[in-house]
């Protein structure tokens, strides 16, 4: 079973850590455990490693970790994670090193979603590709000239903290805005579209108008060549394109808006499958590198 050129790829979120590898082009071996987000870092870095023993019977060669939050690739420094209040400042690339004697390459989940978009999905057929997450929150990850754009500490693509109306786009493009604004989820609005309610019809119009708003943005800041949408709300795109596409009809540089395509993510793993990539896209980092020896993991 042993396959000396497997690289393992890990998801961690703030309910969930979701893992596989990738098998005759196809992900497999894939495993989902509860993130144990509410306890001490020794605890998560145990529930990380033992997800990640799990295939050791593999021989993988590599890991790749997409997280939410500030990461530093070169170091491995994770930072800030919301939904794990514990990971403040951790050195997950120096700890999982050690402990597997394997490199191991680190970066934002929005990130790895739009470079597992772009390897694995019809954005593969483009060079400039933005990835958009919809749905508790939102994230956008940047692939220009066919590598990702990441800026200082992973932190370029954070659209959903722009300042928009009265708040920010995440509060008019994320699950926050119809429990804001009509104390609904957007999947009980989804059930109701799908049975003709005019009224949920009409919230998921005007979502797609703020929707849109930002990929006019997105459009005058990368000029990007195809859009992903993924994200738990993607799957209520047919109520909400006319929305976005209303707006993005009104962008005055039409040989750019009327050549973007627009797809909505078919893949359930998207994460996963670019936290893979993520090791062949920073191959500079680790090629010819020892795993880091510092004997300090957690600051």
């Amino acid at each position: 079973m042993k396959a000396n050129n497997m690289v393992l790829g890990l998801d961690i979120g703030g309910t969930k850590i979701s893992s596989g590898m990738i098998r005759d082009g196809k992900l497999s071996e894939r495993k989902e455990t509860r993130t144990p987000a509410s306890l001490p870092q020794e605890e998560i870095l145990d529930a990380i490693s033992t997800q990640i023993e799990h295939y050791t019977p593999f021989g993988f060669k590599s890991i790749g970790i997409g997280i939410p939050g500030l990461v530093d690739p070169i170091e491995g420094i994770v930072y800030n994670l919301a939904n794990i209040p514990s990971f403040q400042k951790v050195n997950l690339k120096a700890y999982l090193e050690k402990k597997f004697n394997v490199p191991v390459v680190i970066n934002n989940d929005a990130n790895c979603f739009a470079l597992g978009e772009y390897k694995f999905g019809p954005a593969r057929d483009h060079r400039h590709v933005i990835g958009i997450t919809l749905g508790t929150g939102i994230g956008t990850g940047i692939v220009a000239n066919g590598h990702l754009y990441t800026g200082r500490l992973c932190g370029a693509g954070e659209w959903g903290g722009v300042p928009y109306l009265e708040h920010t786009f995440e509060d008019y493009c994320s699950s926050k805005f119809f429990k804001r604004e009509f104390k609904q989820s957007a999947k009980k609005l989804a059930i109701s579209a799908e049975n003709g309610a005019q009224e949920a019809l009409d919230i998921f119009k005007a979502y797609g108008n703020h929707l849109g708003q930002l990929i006019y943005r997105l459009l005058l800041a990368y000029a990007p060549e195809a859009i992903v949408i993924g994200g738990s709300i993607r799957k209520a795109y047919p109520f909400f394109e006319k929305g976005i596409q209303d707006v993005i009809d009104q962008f005055p540089y039409k040989p750019i808006s009327e050549n973007l395509k627009i797809y909505v993510s078919e893949l359930d793993d998207s994460a996963i499958l670019g936290a893979i990539s993520l090791v062949k896209e920073n191959e500079f980092l680790i090629k010819g590198e020892a795993p880091v020896s510092s004997s300090t993991f957690i600051a």
